[in-house]
């Protein structure tokens, strides 16, 4: 896990992901790991293969509060202890598997896979805006490209102005009065804000609208270290210092956890309709995941920096973060020294 941020809290997965009574298996920061619950319902993330010959622990089943393996049988607990040897009838001492810190927060499992004693579940990112009854479909798509690449194109919003023309795109609004700036609040997040006054509305939105009316919009983008966003988005009637609200103001996560160093697993929301379900797959399968793919593939191995980008000014956002980002793994890797 060299080249990943070890020191903070990323997301698994959503909590309804875990079966009741069963596990899910998901490569996390390029290795393997069996997620479940114990009948008390304490999450448990525990590496995916077995201390004694190595098969993944996902190709056994559940045996109580034990994952047990299903080529010779040992079983290891919540800790990650050999807690049954079925050739002694007792615990195996000698054999154990990894576990890591599990948190169940704002409907998902958050783990951290660095320094176990730095592990503050504080320190998770806010996302107390999933927290409530509503419908609300959590969604999961795996993208091929580095969770760098995908963080770049969340932090540069301009793209919506090409990629998503046919679907979250402001219809032009960016380019002609938008207005934007990047800022770090206290908590250390970094924001990268558009705002765009007085403004020709998205098309979705002129059903709503008396002909020829204009509106305030924004579109905030939130993140935390290390891969962790949410976008807040306004839409008023213009003049109206924001009151006049034309839908009600909207969050939405936009939560990546590595797979490996050139894919990711991105966690979403949209609201339960197959309308919503139509966009959000137009948007992220058919415009965001080929141009994402194929800059992977163009870059190919080589270093983001060693490339020599040209750099606009709606890139301050995605910069910021990657800057960060350097820092904090220079920060772990002179602790490691």
């Amino acid at each position: 896990m060299s080249g990943f941020v070890r020191n903070g809290w990323y997301m698994a997965c959503w909590t309804h992901e875990v079966p009741d009574g069963g596990f899910l298996a998901r490569r996390l920061l390029d290795k393997p790991w069996v997620i479940w619950r114990k009948a008390d319902g304490t999450p448990v993330m525990m590496a995916d293969r077995c201390a004694h010959r190595f098969v993944p622990l996902s190709r056994g089943a559940r045996d109580g509060d034990m994952m047990r393996c299903a080529y010779h049988g040992l079983a290891f607990d919540g800790s990650g202890a050999c807690a049954h040897n079925p050739f002694t009838g007792q615990p195996l001492d000698l054999a154990r598997v990894d576990v890591l810190p599990v948190v169940e927060r704002h409907t998902g499992l958050w783990f951290w896979p660095g320094d176990a004693e730095k592990a503050d579940p504080a320190l998770i990112p806010d996302f107390s805006f999933l927290d409530h009854d509503r419908p609300l479909h959590r969604g999961y798509i795996r993208m091929e490209a580095s969770y760098e690449l995908v963080t770049d194109n969340l932090m540069d919003l301009s793209h919506a102005e090409f990629v998503h023309r046919d679907s979250f795109g402001v219809n032009g609004s960016l380019l002609t009065c938008g207005q934007h700036e990047v800022v770090q609040d206290e908590g250390g997040a970094i924001w990268n804000n558009w705002t765009m006054p007085d403004s020709e509305p998205p098309v979705w939105a002129k059903p709503m609208l008396p002909e020829g009316a204009k509106t305030d919009q924004w579109l905030h983008m939130r993140w935390n270290a290390p891969s962790s966003l949410a976008l807040f988005i306004g839409l008023a009637k213009s003049g109206s210092d924001r009151k006049d609200m034309v839908v009600p103001p909207m969050a939405d996560p936009h939560i990546l956890v590595p797979e490996t160093a050139d894919s990711t697993h991105y966690f979403y929301t949209h609201e339960p309709t197959p309308e919503a379900f139509a966009l959000l797959e137009k948007a992220f399968l058919e415009e965001d995941h080929p141009m994402l793919h194929a800059q992977q593939q163009a870059m190919g191995e080589a270093d983001f920096w060693d490339l020599k980008p040209a750099i606009l000014p709606s890139d301050a956002g995605a910069i910021r973060v990657r800057r960060r980002m350097m820092q904090l793994r220079r920060a772990e890797q002179a602790d490691a020294a």
